[in-house]
């Protein structure tokens, strides 16, 4: 089989400009080799494959910049629980019950609905490490940020003494698309000096670095006052709290968490002076629309981030506070609270946002000269996305279409990776029959928990 494959479709989006009707990309030896109208190929017969998708978007792959995939299985579990509660339950189940297996099964899970949703890339915050292993199994892209906990001050030399050698252990196992990074959890379970630690760690290693800040009011209370439900949890633990900083993102700064430039997740409460202090670092900013407004934390100033010119991309979170991974689906909420905030329809509209979830993604995790647009050179990261639907018609903009006719409706078509092919038809190349029957077992347990934990 030749190594070319060339790829049609009625609209093909390059998100780096505008979007081409009857457009084309070919691929070769896993890069775009040509991006343009189909009728300006010259095809030799038999020297290249082509794959027509017909009435279809082909565009780059989306990039989940913010995702939990061991948290999969958990999906509707911990509904109507207050932030500290979902926490609370989160930390037991994952303690008592979630084995090495079953951490493996979520993500495995959680990528294969990734994937059938268009996301060829993911930047996955884990405690486990489990991810890692599923994403190099389905070759997809993606960076895999290990957490460290430590509220105490006192446990911060073994807390960091366990994270180095953790990620030195997985980072022998790096590839050309999946990476190690590092990921001090937040400010109310880390403290000054495992956040101070971990970020030199970071730069010592040239490290990728993620933290969720700024994400509720409760944390903000927590930094700036000592006080609220974090700092009562700490103090119950004859853990110490005082005031720390004016907010979250100052307490970064401080830390010097903010100069090794992380991937700062969700960033709600936060003013422009945080904002500025971020731009002014080069921090980058994952914007997690619907995690946020179902956990009732608000909704995220992404005016703000674009205004101050922060690399910012979009995040589904886990599906355990989202209930789906659809890429999609937060592009579309996106807008929605952006005209909500500004007052201004279509103040960020489906192509803005299209890019967030793309390039935006791909700048945000340092990976836009690899993915994120169809351009000459760059690796082959492709999502195609069927326009038939009937909820589509009449579709005069194949952008809009996607964003707010057929989120949460269609599926990819066709997705690649670097050239490998790992959706076609609608179909993953990689099956796992008995994947369901695991996940029902496990469904079985967590009901089993649940009723022994309402009788104690």
């Amino acid at each position: 089989m030749s190594d070319r494959t060339l790829y049609t479709a009625d609209w093909v989006l390059p998100i780096s400009s505008a979007p081409i009707r009857d457009g084309a990309v070919l691929v070769e030896a896993g890069r775009i080799a040509f991006v343009g109208a189909a009728s300006a190929v010259t095809v030799t017969p038999g020297a290249i494959r082509t794959v027509p998708l017909g009435n279809a978007a082909l565009m780059p792959g989306l990039v989940n910049a913010h995702s939990h995939l061991e948290l999969t299985l958990l999906r509707g579990f911990l509904e109507g629980l207050d932030f500290r509660d979902w926490l609370g339950a989160l930390t037991t189940i994952r303690r008592d019950l979630m084995s090495e297996g079953v951490l493996l099964d979520a993500s495995r899970a959680g990528i294969r609905e990734a994937l059938r949703n268009g996301i060829t890339c993911l930047a996955d915050t884990t405690d486990s490490g489990a991810p890692l292993t599923a994403m190099r199994e389905y070759g997809v892209r993606g960076v895999a940020y290990l957490e460290v906990f430590g509220p105490d001050p006192a446990q911060c030399d073994g807390a960091i003494a366990q994270l180095t050698a953790r990620v030195l252990a997985a980072r022998a196992y790096d590839t050309a698309l999946v990476r190690v990074g590092v990921s001090p959890h937040a400010p109310y379970t880390v403290s000054r000096d495992l956040f101070a630690a971990t970020a030199a760690l970071s730069r010592r290693e040239a490290l990728p670095m993620a933290v969720h800040v700024a994400e509720s009011p409760a944390e903000m209370r927590f930094v700036r006052d000592g006080a609220g439900p974090f700092a009562d949890r700490l103090r119950a633990r004859d853990i110490a709290v005082a005031a720390q900083a004016e907010s979250p993102i100052a307490l970064l700064e401080a830390t010097g968490v903010l100069a090794a430039q992380p991937l700062l997740i969700h960033v709600i409460q936060a003013d422009d002076r945080d904002m500025a202090r971020i731009a002014e670092a080069g921090a980058s900013i994952v914007h997690c629309p619907i995690s946020n407004a179902k956990l009732g934390h608000g909704v995220a100033p992404l005016d703000r981030m674009l205004a101050h010119g922060i690399r910012t991309g979009l995040g589904t979170d886990s599906v355990a506070s989202n209930d789906r991974m659809d890429l999609l689906g937060e592009a579309r909420q996106a807008t929605l609270f952006h005209s909500l905030r500004t007052g201004m329809p279509d103040a960020l509209n489906a192509h803005d946002a299209l890019t967030l979830a793309t390039r935006g993604g791909a700048e945000a995790l340092g990976l836009a000269t690899r993915v994120g647009t169809l351009e000459i050179g760059k690796d082959a990261d492709l999502a195609a996305f069927p326009l038939d639907h009937d909820d589509a018609q009449p579709l005069f903009d194949p952008a809009v279409a996607l964003v707010h006719a057929l989120a949460g409706k269609v599926e990819a078509t066709l997705v690649t990776v670097a050239g490998r092919e790992l959706v076609v038809r609608g179909e993953l190349t990689l099956r796992d029959e008995t994947l369901p029957l695991r996940v029902g077992a496990w469904r079985e347990r967590l009901q089993q928990w649940r009723r022994a934990s309402t009788t104690r």
